[in-house]
C-alpha cells in the first residue's frame, strides 16, 4: 500500500526536492542561522518523500524474488487444483453385463468431476460413436443415453438386444492430458431348455410319468413354465386329475411334471415351454408290459412317417431278438 502511494507521489517528489533545495539555498544565503521551528517544519516536509524513495527502492530490489515465489506458488497450486478436478471413473462401475437375448441392456458409466466435459459411448467392434452427451449418432433407435441432471451416471441403453450386440463398449471423456476410457463388456446369452432323457420315455400302464425340464443360461428365472400334452396345456388339468407341476427357479430352473396312474391315452408328445426359451419336447409311450416295446416303437415310427419296409424290418428284428430266451429254454 505504501509502495502504491509512493508510486503516485514519485513524479512530484523531484519537484518538491528542487523547490526545497532552492529554498534552502536562499535561506542559507539570507540567514546563516535557521530557527528551530523552521528546521522542524523543514524536516516534516522532507521526511515523507525520503520515506517513499526508500520504500520504492526496496520494492524494486524485492520484486523479482517476490514474483518468483508467487509463480512457484501459483503453478504448484494450479497443478494440484488440476489433479483434484480431473474426471475419474467410479470404481463401482460394472464392467461386465450379461443380458438375455431380446432383453434390455443398461451399460453404466459413472464419472466424477466431469465439469463441462462430454461423455461419449463408442462401439469397439466398428469404432462407431453411438452417443455424445445427450445426442445419439446412430440410426438404430434401440440405442439411447440415459442421464439425470446432477447425476454422475451416463447409461447407454440398448433395447431388444440381438446376438450382434455382443462385444465391448467404451465410455470415454476428453481431458487436458488425453482421453480417459472405461470399458464395458456386454454378453448376450440365449436360454436353453431340455427335458432329461433321450427323446423317448417308456412307462407301464398304472405307473407314474415323471418328466424334468431344465432351463439354463438364463440371467433371470423364467416367469412361467407350461407343460403341454400334444397341443393341450396340462398344468391345471382338473379333468384328468393326478397331474402336478413343481418348478424350482434358480440359475438352472427345474420344472417337474408328474402324472400318476398312467393310461394308454397318456401316450404322446410332451412339451416344456418357458417364457424365455424355445420349447423342448419328449415322446412318452405308455404300454401294458414293461418288456413289450414293439407296439411303442411301431407307433413311434408310424408317427415319424417311416416306410412300410422299414416298419417290417424293425418288427422282424425285434421278434428275432425276443426269440433268444425261448431258444435258450428249448435247448435245455
Amino acid at each position: 500500500m505504501l509502495l502504491d502511494l509512493c508510486a503516485r507521489v514519485e513524479p512530484r517528489e523531484s519537484q518538491i526536492f528542487r523547490l526545497l533545495r532552492v529554498e534552502a539555498r536562499s535561506e542559507v544565503t539570507m540567514k546563516p542561522r535557521v530557527s528551530g521551528r523552521r528546521a522542524a517544519a523543514l524536516l516534516l516536509i522532507l521526511f515523507p518523500p525520503v520515506l517513499c524513495a526508500m520504500a520504492l527502492e526496496k520494492g524494486r530490489r524485492e520484486a523479482p524474488h517476490r514474483q518468483s515465489e508467487w509463480q512457484n506458488l501459483w503453478y504448484s497450486n494450479f497443478e494440484e487444483f488440476q489433479r483434484m478436478n480431473e474426471p475419474t471413473f467410479d470404481n463401482n462401475t460394472i464392467s461386465n453385463v450379461t443380458v438375455q437375448l431380446g432383453g434390455s441392456a443398461f451399460l453404466h458409466c459413472r464419472v466424477r468431476n466431469l465439469g463441462e466435459r462430454t461423455i461419449s459411448w463408442v462401439r469397439r467392434r466398428d469404432w462407431h460413436i453411438l452417443t455424445s452427451g445427450m445426442f445419439t449418432y446412430t440410426n438404430d433407435e434401440r440405442f439411447q443415453v440415459l442421464h439425470a441432471e446432477g447425476s454422475d451416471d451416463w447409461t447407454l441403453q440398448i433395447k431388444y438386444v440381438q446376438k450382434r450386440d455382443n462385444g465391448t463398449y467404451e465410455c470415454q471423456v476428453s481431458t487436458g492430458t488425453g482421453i480417459m476410457s472405461h470399458f464395458v463388456n456386454l454378453h448376450i446369452v440365449v436360454p436353453e431348455a431340455f427335458i432329461l432323457g433321450n427323446g423317448e420315455h417308456h412307462v407301464d400302464i398304472g405307473s407314474t410319468i415323471s418328466l424334468v425340464c431344465i432351463i439354463e443360461k438364463s440371467p433371470s428365472p423364467p416367469q412361467y413354465v407350461f407343460w403341454y400334452h400334444n397341443d393341450r396345456m396340462i398344468n391345471y388339468d382338473t379333468a384328468r386329475g393326478g397331474i402336478s407341476v413343481e418348478t424350482e427357479p434358480g440359475p438352472k430352473t427345474h420344472s417337474r411334471l408328474i402324472i400318476r396312474d398312467a393310461h394308454d391315452t397318456d401316450s404322446g408328445n410332451y412339451t416344456c415351454s418357458a417364457s424365455n426359451t424355445e420349447p423342448a419336447s419328449i415322446y412318452v409311450f405308455v404300454s401294458e408290459v414293461s418288456g413289450d416295446k414293439l407296439p411303442a416303437l411301431l407307433r413311434r415310427k408310424t408317427n415319424s412317417g417311416a416306410s412300410t419296409a422299414d416298419l417290417a424290418m424293425t418288427a422282424l428284428s425285434l421278434m428275432w431278438l425276443l426269440s433268444f430266451p425261448s431258444l435258450a429254454l428249448a435247448a435245455r
